[in-house]
């Protein structure tokens, strides 16, 4: 038990703090309803429910680091990553429900490349400056990195079949693309066998081999700020959840006009901004514990909310497609797309082999990023 007294909130310094900085941008979520009603540009909507995801996303990273901070990195990672990819499954349903089936596979490409490259990248950079190397668990996150190079395995094959069976690989600017009644069986069933290895994979981590991923811990009582209760924290996540809900609405029924007026492919809106926006809460909170020395929790997130998409997001989407909007979602990626795939599975499995890093790592992982970036605008 701590004998620390606790602190009073104080807006001003919590917002001058390195934590409180995306709720400086909380007026831009009245602001993009304001505007849709209104009818105005679509690239305005479309910037404005962008930045307007930001703080509800933080504030949804912020609750879940308070529930982890009480049992641990394995916990706090899963409890991360499965709040934080809650943006991009709603954006995804919203997107799923128009028919942009294109958009969907762009945006969970975007994220799992977003996570092992950016995300991890930026961790282990900022995590790295003023120390020579950072350690973590590297049996564990080894476990997690090989569940998705299984992942990659499962997910070229549709588009192997598509190769070889039928039409050909989507091009990356195509907005819908016509498959035959094969190709989507064979993702169904690629779907459920996804997601019964990664409800074998939480078992694993979560009761079999419990200590490998969460191993005895200490609450850090050099936070700054005064822990939240559970229902605090609870409470958080639904208000977080609502207003994620509402931006992520918007920010879909604006990015095919948007994408148009800007000049860019609907293919690089999804798979670049799409997917920062809708992982910012995983963004956010992973750079922000790998700054404090934490990097156990900031590789579960970063490859572990890979894993939960190409795992289990990817392949809950596809089910849902079967009952929402006008076709089903057949697991079939273009060629950037699965390239980028697996070359950052591989990147992953790698950096993680040896349970250490340093921040030029950290820039190797963000150059790699920038360069895939630029690819997917030229596409």
């Amino acid at each position: 038990m701590s004998s620390r007294a606790p602190q009073q909130f104080e807006p001003g310094r919590f917002l001058l703090s390195g934590d409180g900085w995306p709720y400086l941008l909380v007026p831009f979520i009245p602001l993009a309803v304001v505007l849709d009603l209104a009818g105005v540009s679509p690239v305005v909507i479309f910037f404005t429910s962008a930045l307007g995801v930001i703080p509800t996303a933080a504030l949804m990273g912020r609750a879940t680091e308070e529930l982890a901070a009480r049992s641990g990195p394995g916990i706090g990672g899963l409890l991360n990553v499965t709040f934080g990819n809650a943006p991009e499954l709603i954006i995804a349903l919203f997107a799923l429900q128009k028919g942009l089936h294109e958009v969907v596979k762009a945006s969970l490409t975007g994220s799992v490349i977003g996570n092992i490259l950016l995300v991890l990248g930026a961790s282990m950079f900022v995590g790295g400056l003023g120390r020579e190397r950072q350690t973590f668990n590297h049996t564990a996150a080894s476990a997690q990195s090989s569940m998705l190079l299984l992942a990659a395995v499962a997910l070229v094959m549709p588009a192997i079949f598509e190769g070889i069976n039928g039409s050909g690989l989507p091009s990356p600017g195509a907005e819908r693309v016509a498959y035959d009644s094969d190709v989507e069986k064979l993702s169904l069933i690629v779907a459920l066998v996804l997601i019964a290895s990664y409800g074998a994979g939480l078992v694993f981590s979560l009761k079999t081999h419990r200590d490998l991923f969460n191993p005895p811990h200490e609450i850090d009582e050099a936070d700054e700020h005064a822990p939240w209760s559970v229902r605090r924290s609870v409470g958080a996540l639904a208000l977080a959840g609502v207003a994620v809900a509402l931006m992520s609405e918007i920010l879909v029924g604006s990015i095919s006009e948007a994408a148009d007026s800007i000049g860019l492919t609907e293919f690089f809106v999804g798979a670049i901004v799409v997917a920062t926006v809708g992982n910012a809460a995983e963004h956010w909170v992973a750079v922000l514990v790998a700054h404090k020395n934490k990097m156990d929790l900031a590789v579960n997130i970063a490859i572990g909310s890979s894993a939960q998409i190409a795992l289990f997001v990817a392949p809950v989407l596809v089910l849902v497609s079967f009952v929402l909007g006008p076709g089903p979602m057949p697991l079939v990626f273009n060629g950037f797309e699965l390239g980028a795939f697996l070359l950052a599975v591989l990147i992953a499995n790698h950096v993680t082999a040896e349970g250490e890093s340093t921040w030029f790592e950290g820039v190797q992982l963000l150059a790699v990023y920038v360069v895939v970036a630029v690819a997917f605008a030229f596409a």
